[in-house]
């Protein structure tokens, strides 16, 4: 497959990550942008031992993390929309939250361990299935389905104390 035939086919997938992650849609053209570019320096060192999209997000995430630690301001990822892990069975119009709840949630997902957070983050982010999150952690399908579940329960057990 031709660079600019992966760059068509992944680049929505890999910007929605990133602006999802940020909040920002000039930090997300900007991540997605270095992430294509690191990834074309690297194309061969692509094992194909995960989903390609996977890949590019991995890459993706790295760079973000990579500017957040430069802007020293790791602690602080800004509008991330985690209405779901609040009432995951109610409808759409039940799901608003206030804006300090979505705070507090961004708060205690830094809180919780790895490989808690990173599962969560896949999921929630990345819309990830949890068989590509378990090829990420060289797991199974439903390692990843209870490290979800289980992160998800810490972060509502910590939002009621």
């Amino acid at each position: 497959m031709e660079f600019e035939q992966i760059y068509n086919t992944y680049f929505n997938h890999v910007y929605l990550y990133i602006r999802k992650l940020s909040g920002s849609e000039h930090i997300a053209e900007e991540i997605t942008s270095e992430a294509f570019f690191k990834a074309m320096q690297s194309i061969d060192s692509f094992r194909g031992d995960c989903d390609f999209r996977v890949w590019l997000c991995q890459i993706a995430k790295n760079c973000y993390f990579s500017h957040l630690k430069k802007q020293k301001n790791i602690n602080n990822i800004k509008g991330v929309e985690l209405e779901d892990i609040v009432d995951p069975n109610s409808l759409i119009d039940e799901k608003i939250i206030n804006h300090e709840q979505t705070v507090q949630i961004q708060k205690l997902l830094h809180t919780i361990p790895e490989p808690y957070k990173e599962v969560f983050m896949w999921r929630v982010f990345a819309d990830l299935s949890f068989k590509q999150i378990g090829q990420i952690f060289n797991k199974t399908d439903n390692w990843a389905c209870v490290t979800y579940h289980r992160a998800k329960n810490q972060i509502l057990k910590r939002m009621e104390e």
